[in-house]
């Protein structure tokens, strides 16, 4: 789906636990996450941790949208 809405012209950033899988399939623009359950958090923090964990994953992706690119890359 990821390639069909960049195709369509606009910016996507895939924000996954497994990046191989999202190289294979032909994401161009690629954010890690934590982990399969939790791609957004991780439940053995505190909430104020992980609250920042998570805001700092979503400027890691606004920061991705706003870079241009030529093919795949990983924003780690």
């Amino acid at each position: 789906m990821v390639k069909e809405i960049e195709r369509a012209g606009i910016p996507v950033v895939h924000a996954c636990s497994i990046v191989p899988i999202s190289l294979t399939v032909g994401s161009n623009r690629i954010l890690p996450t934590i982990a399969i359950p939790h791609p957004f958090g991780d439940p053995e923090m505190g909430l104020a941790e992980e609250k920042g964990l998570r805001r700092a994953l979503v400027e890691k992706g606004l920061k991705a949208l706003a870079t241009g690119i030529e093919g795949q890359t990983v924003f780690s």
